[in-house]
């Protein structure tokens, strides 16, 4: 539908194109959107800088794209306005996903708590998602960057590195901040500011945090010792998954997950064995093994290498028969709530989400078209909804991508 070779610079006139949609990120949100305006009978063009299309999609989940999660619910997303996002999830559930990945043949399988993943490869997915492009007579475009976009009586004018489209509705699908090597940018919030949209502070998150001084010094050395389960708590919010120590703080999933509800200063705790009673346990094992030392015991129940620092380090190390009951009993108590003082996150690099965005105020919750400007849309992460760990922010790209698709 565009033309044009970028192998060498040439001249020639302007081209120009007309549609009914314009989308502009070809990624879940925006290739959703494209397949449901496409099958009204609309004329889409999505447009991506990037050079391939989905890489979001094809990084995640380790290649096979956990690619929604059964228990979605309003709950599972961080807003200024929670109640936003309750019409378009309800409207498209990680049921009527899974038919479409059904009516593909893509197998999946579900991993744990509700995610879902593909039983081979990501690239079914955006396979799958083309083809539905296709069916629909949408026309996909990577490798063309928008230069600039201007509001016109018809609609919006917008001058692509391949020439200009002229588009009833203009969808921004263009993602957030996180992972820039893989082309993140801004370019979604300016657009949204240029139209007059507010734009709530944006930061990374679902990312490792990292630790500094003598805190970093107090488990720098314990890289690459794993907890199977543990509990991140900030006040009411914890999430229960496994943890990792890094050379540079904490990952893992439950840091991930409390990383989007941490802020420097916040008073971070972990339950090193949610699961135990370690007070109990302890009690038991000095009326079982008087000689045993305090290490020996914890590490029996967690890992070796961190039983010895946090003994070294904090509890002591003793004979169990030296202890008292209400010392051990302080001790589990201790270790079921263990301060952690983060200085910072690993920032967008690695982080798999952008907190914040355009401010849902702006915005209808029913189609993602702007209250400013008619015939505007914003959809999926560039929006202030933010998904939990597991395919949920996946299912917010598919629900609201559909949204605006029905109406666009």
């Amino acid at each position: 539908m565009l033309s044009g070779d970028n192998a060498r610079p040439v001249r020639r006139e302007p081209v120009f194109v007309k549609v009914d949609v314009l989308i502009i990120g070809a990624g879940a949100a925006g290739l959703m959107c494209a397949i449901t305006a496409g099958q009204r009978g609309r004329r889409v063009l999505v447009v991506d800088h990037a050079n391939k299309v989905g890489k979001k999609i094809l990084m995640s989940g380790g290649g096979r794209c956990n690619f929604t999660n059964l228990g979605t619910t309003p709950a599972n997303y961080l807003s200024a306005n929670p109640h936003f996002a309750k019409s378009a999830l309800a409207r498209y559930t990680p049921r009527d996903f899974i038919a479409l990945v059904e009516k593909h043949r893509i197998a999946w399988h579900e991993k744990e708590l509700g995610q879902l993943f593909c039983d081979d490869s990501s690239k079914q997915i955006v396979r799958m998602l083309l083809d539905e492009c296709a069916a629909a007579g949408v026309t996909v475009e990577a490798n063309c960057a928008v230069q600039r976009v201007r509001k016109t009586a018809e609609g919006f004018s917008v001058l692509t590195a391949r020439g200009e489209v002229h588009a009833e509705s203009l969808v921004v699908a263009s993602g957030g901040l996180s992972i820039p090597s893989m082309g993140a940018s801004g370019f979604g919030y300016e657009l949204a500011r240029q139209f007059g949209h507010a734009v709530l502070p944006t930061r990374a998150g679902l990312v490792p945090l990292t630790l500094s001084g003598k805190h970093q010094e107090h488990y720098a050395d314990l890289a690459g010792v794993a907890l199977p389960m543990a509990e991140a708590r900030i006040g009411k919010q914890g999430f229960r998954a496994g943890l990792l120590f890094t050379h540079r703080g904490l990952s893992g999933p439950a840091i991930l997950q409390i990383s989007s509800y941490w802020q420097p200063g916040d008073d971070l705790r972990l339950d090193l064995l949610p699961d135990l009673d370690l007070g109990a346990y302890l009690v038991g094992q000095r009326a079982a093994r008087p000689l045993a030392e305090l290490k020996t015991v914890l590490g029996e129940v967690l890992p070796k290498r961190l039983a010895q620092r946090l003994c070294e380090q904090w509890l002591g190390n003793r004979p169990m028969r030296q202890y008292r009951e209400p010392e051990l009993t302080q001790i589990g108590a201790q270790l079921a709530a263990w301060p952690i003082t983060a200085s910072g996150t690993e920032g967008y690099r690695t982080a798999e989400v952008t907190l914040g965005g355009v401010d849902t105020d702006g915005l209808s919750s029913s189609t993602m078209q702007s209250k400013l400007v008619p015939g505007l849309y914003f959809v999926g992460e560039v929006v202030d909804v933010t998904g939990w760990l597991g395919g949920y922010n996946f299912q917010w790209a598919w629900a609201s991508g559909r949204a605006a698709g029905e109406s666009a």
